[in-house]
């Protein structure tokens, strides 16, 4: 296999071979991949072709596709938090972000299988304000959601994995980690001129560590044990509950998508 297409709602992605290391990532239906290894016939080394990112999968996560397959048009998005899917006659749930191709009237391909999808999809966005609003709007929903490291589901999710995901449905893709998320955009350098749909990036010993989205210049949403609003200042998060200093601030980015032509 060359190249494959994810057909479980996540598939989990390994740090190495084997079920025993920690879970660095999801891959959601309908997501493109290129096999890069094979170990043992049963793990192989993936990339997404969505974000770049690599690790390990099972065989069973997968179905095979050809190069024909990998230039398909631009698919359209599943939209609601959860979606019933029938995927050759039989029931699935997928969630938000999951990609559904070749959709036609309710129906469609992923590898040799077909689906029938009758959900929500998320809507298209070209408009500054328009994605902004989609981003506060989509983030929100997400509330409580628990965290989990690797995670990019309502069920788990991590700090990046959320911001990469509700991105994702405004139209903009993301990196799929914190630090290689704060490589992009333009710097915002006071926290007085964020604007809702802004990235705010937190350290450690320089590194960044966290990842949130802001609502405003004085709040902020992010997957922080779960996903919660907590407020913000120029040193950093507070914890809403607790009043404990929780996030350093590092830096603040704003995306190109969210920038209106002068």
């Amino acid at each position: 296999m060359k190249y494959g297409i994810v057909v479980v709602p996540a598939a989990p992605v390994r740090k190495k071979a084997h079920h025993r290391f920690e879970m660095v990532n999801q891959l959601l239906f309908g997501e493109k991949v290129a096999v890069l290894d094979v170990k043992s016939g049963e793990w192989f080394k993936i990339k997404s072709l969505y974000d770049g990112y690599k690790g390990w999968v099972t065989w069973h996560m997968l179905q095979e596709i050809d190069k024909t397959a990998v230039r398909a048009t631009t698919p359209a998005l599943a939209g609601a938090l959860l979606n019933n899917i029938e995927v050759n006659g039989l029931p699935m749930h997928i969630p938000m972000g999951s990609f559904l191709w070749e959709l036609e009237k309710g129906a469609g391909t992923v590898g040799n299988w077909n689906y029938a999808y009758k959900g929500k999809l998320a809507a298209q966005f070209t408009d500054p304000t328009e994605r902004k609003k989609a981003i506060e709007r989509y983030a929100k929903e997400w509330l409580n959601a628990p965290y989990l490291w690797g995670g990019k589901t309502i069920l788990g999710v991590d700090c990046s994995g959320f911001a990469q995901t509700i991105f994702k449905m405004a139209g903009i893709a993301l990196q799929r980690d914190a630090w290689q998320q704060a490589q992009s955009g333009t710097i915002v350098k006071h926290l007085r001129d964020a604007q809702p749909g802004d990235l705010a990036f937190f350290d450690d010993k320089e590194e960044i560590v966290h990842v949130g989205i802001l609502l405003g210049p004085d709040t902020i949403i992010h997957s922080s044990g779960k996903v919660r609003i907590d407020p913000i200042d120029k040193k950093g998060i507070t914890h809403t509950d607790t009043g404990r200093r929780t996030h350093r601030l590092k830096l603040i980015k704003r995306m190109p998508q969210l920038i209106h032509p002068v």
